[in-house]
C-alpha cells in the first residue's frame, strides 16, 4: 500500500475563497490518496508579512470579487453570500479572535482535525452565509455549540484562546505559511517526494491533481470514487 501524500491547507475564516478551498479538499480527502492537515492561520499577518493588498482595497477587484463569489458559490455548492458590509466584516472587525479560537480547538483536540473542521465551517457560515459576527466570545461559543462541542469544552476554549500559548501557535502557523511563500489564502502545500509544491487560491485543483498524480473530478466528486 502506497503511503499517503501530505497536503497542508492554510486558511482563515475571513476569506471566502478559503471556504471554497476548504470544502473541496475535505471532499477529496478520501478520493485522492492524501493526508489532509488543516493549518488555521491569520490572513492579516500574511498580507502584512508578504506586502500584499486585500482585493477589497482595490475598487475594481472588489467589484469583480462580489460577482465572482456569486458564481463560485453555485459551482462549488457552498452556501456563500457576501455580508451586508463585507469591508467592515473583513477589514474592520477581522478574524484574529476567530482564528485564535480555532487554534485553541486544534490545541485541545487529541487526535485528528474533526472538531477543527466543524468549528471552522460554522464560523464561515456565520460570516459568509448568515451575516453574523465572529469576533465576540458569545459568537464563538455559538459556532462551537453548533459544531457539536460540549459546554465544558466551550468553557475551556474561552479560557484558552486568549492565552499567550495560543497566540504564539497562531503566529507560528502564519509564519509557516509565509515561509512557503504565501501572499494570501487559501494556501495549499502538497508534499510530493519530499518536496513542497505550493498552490494559491481555489482555482488550481486540476493542476494540483496533475502534480500529485491524481485526477480532478470536478467540485463534487462522486462518492463512489473514494478509495477504500
Amino acid at each position: 500500500m502506497t503511503s499517503k501524500k501530505v497536503v497542508e491547507l492554510f486558511y482563515d475564516v475571513v476569506s471566502p475563497y478559503s471556504w471554497l478551498g476548504f470544502e473541496v479538499m475535505c471532499r477529496y480527502r478520501n478520493v485522492w490518496n492524501i493526508e489532509l492537515k488543516l493549518r488555521p492561520a491569520f490572513l492579516g499577518g500574511i498580507m502584512q508579512g508578504s506586502g500584499n493588498k486585500p482585493p477589497g482595497l482595490v475598487p475594481n477587484k472588489f467589484l469583480y470579487m462580489t460577482k465572482d463569489l456569486e458564481r463560485l458559490a453555485k459551482y462549488f455548492n457552498v452556501p456563500l453570500e457576501s455580508p451586508s458590509n463585507p469591508a467592515e466584516a473583513m477589514f474592520v472587525k477581522g478574524s484574529l479572535s476567530a482564528m485564535r479560537f480555532v487554534t485553541a480547538v486544534q490545541e485541545m483536540e487529541k487526535s485528528g482535525d474533526e472538531q477543527v473542521e466543524r468549528v471552522s465551517r460554522e464560523l464561515w457560515r456565520r460570516i459568509w452565509s448568515e451575516d453574523k459576527d465572529i469576533t465576540e466570545p458569545a459568537s464563538l461559543s455559538e459556532a462551537a455549540m453548533k459544531a457539536g462541542l460540549s459546554e465544558s469544552e466551550i468553557k475551556e476554549l474561552l479560557n484558552k484562546y486568549t492565552t499567550q500559548k495560543i497566540k504564539d501557535k497562531l503566529k507560528f502557523s502564519s509564519q509557516d505559511a509565509l515561509n512557503y511563500g504565501a501572499f494570501g489564502f487559501p494556501l495549499i502545500v502538497c508534499h510530493v517526494e519530499g518536496k513542497p509544491e505550493m498552490f494559491f487560491g481555489s482555482d488550481r485543483f486540476e493542476l494540483m491533481a496533475h502534480c500529485i498524480g491524481e485526477k480532478w473530478l470536478g467540485p463534487q466528486p462522486d462518492k463512489s470514487a473514494a478509495k477504500l
